[in-house]
């Protein structure tokens, strides 16, 4: 099956029981059993249920993986993934990662004996140097947010596998219709599926492909003790957000380019954030290992005062948390996304106070140009 085709008729996409085109919401907690251990597949809703089973089928099929696994959360999904090591042991991340992967890790798994250290894993050398006897990891969030920065997840899986390491990459900008991790080296895959998998800012939750049979027992274990999985109502608008990823990915992707440019020529505009341009450092790399450039860019202002001031009389770009909905939304990650990121870490890192992030819906482009001119101006 092509791309299109697989996110509709992929997985489970017809209910076996009724013959219903759409796979119902199996709102059940528990199934009887005709003796003990007799069950049909399904015994505890925490363990699996009917609904959260058709969606892991179908984001296996469309990362390419071997299982799938739902969560209640983007934070659940990389919480439970981290929940695979073990005390003493050692992962390397991205150091431009989504500010709640860098708090959960400094924060909360480090108080378990897990030891992080985060680098520039666009510089394949900078991994390269972390590598310890304890390292049982590289962790990979490309592009990278806010920064929109690309690591070259083929040479890094290399990298990985010539160590013994695992190799994880968050997709969530990418998502698997422009991007499959798997497909290049990675072991695991995982989304915050409250973007763009959703897609329709109605539902929070968290998605994990992985690659190997042995793999996905050892997660699935992880999955059904620390239980925080992904109910079967939310489990159902995955599934229907799915169906339509591709028409919006690429609605969204035509939107985005009209916008860069026109970010590129505002005088008020210092810097533009997107791996479609050339000018990006590894635009290539981009361009080498995914199928477009997403609908994420961040763009620098100047100032505190100038991102406020923008925000004051934007109209159609909605100032909220997330990304990856059918409506635009705005952000700045030093005070919102990333706030939990200590302010020097900050500085280091490039996410300046004038730093707005925008992610581009499917309203009509020109409205979004005139809107972002007009608050520019």
């Amino acid at each position: 099956m092509r791309r299109k085709t697989k996110l509709i008729h992929g997985g489970i996409s017809s209910d076996p029981a009724t013959g219903a085109v759409v796979f119902p919401i199996y709102q059940v907690s528990t199934y009887k059993q005709e003796g003990v251990g007799g069950h049909k597949g399904f015994e505890y809703s925490r363990t699996g249920n009917p609904t959260r089973h058709a969606l892991e089928e179908l984001i296996k099929d469309i990362e390419g993986g071997k299982a799938g696994f739902a969560f209640g959360s983007g934070m659940a999904a990389i919480t439970a993934v981290i929940m695979l090591f073990n005390s003493g042991d050692h992962v390397i991340l991205t150091d431009d990662v989504y500010g709640g992967t860098f708090r959960v890790m400094t924060k909360v798994l480090n108080r378990f004996g897990i030891d992080s250290t985060f680098v520039d894993t666009s510089d394949l050398e900078n991994i390269k140097s972390q590598i310890r006897p304890n390292t049982r990891a590289i962790y990979i969030e490309t592009p990278t947010n806010p920064l929109l920065k690309i690591t070259d997840i083929e040479a890094a899986a290399k990298l990985a596998k010539e160590h013994g390491l695992l190799t994880i990459v968050d997709n969530t900008f990418s998502t698997p219709y422009w991007q499959n991790p798997i497909e290049l080296g990675a072991d695991i895959v995982l989304h915050s599926a409250t973007k763009y998998i959703g897609g329709h800012s109605d539902v929070v939750a968290g998605l994990v492909v992985v690659n190997d049979d042995k793999l996905a027992e050892d997660f699935h274990f992880v999955q059904n003790s620390t239980g925080g999985v992904l109910g079967p109502q939310d489990s159902w608008l995955l599934i229907r957000g799915i169906k339509t990823l591709g028409v919006r990915m690429e609605e969204t992707e035509s939107n985005t380019k009209a916008i860069v440019e026109f970010l590129q020529g505002h005088p008020k505009v210092k810097k533009v954030f997107y791996p479609g341009l050339e000018s990006h450092p590894s635009h290539e790399v981009a361009k080498k290992q995914a199928r477009g450039f997403g609908g994420m860019v961040s763009f620098d202002v100047g100032s505190t005062e100038d991102a406020d001031r923008l925000l004051s009389k934007i109209k159609y770009f909605t100032l909220a948390e997330s990304l990856g909905a059918v409506e635009s939304l705005i952000s700045v990650p030093a005070r919102m996304t990333h706030a939990s990121i200590p302010v020097e870490r900050r500085a280091e890192l490039g996410i300046v106070d004038g730093l707005v992030r925008i992610s581009v819906g499917l309203e009509d482009v020109e409205d979004l140009i005139e809107d972002l001119n007009r608050a520019l101006e």
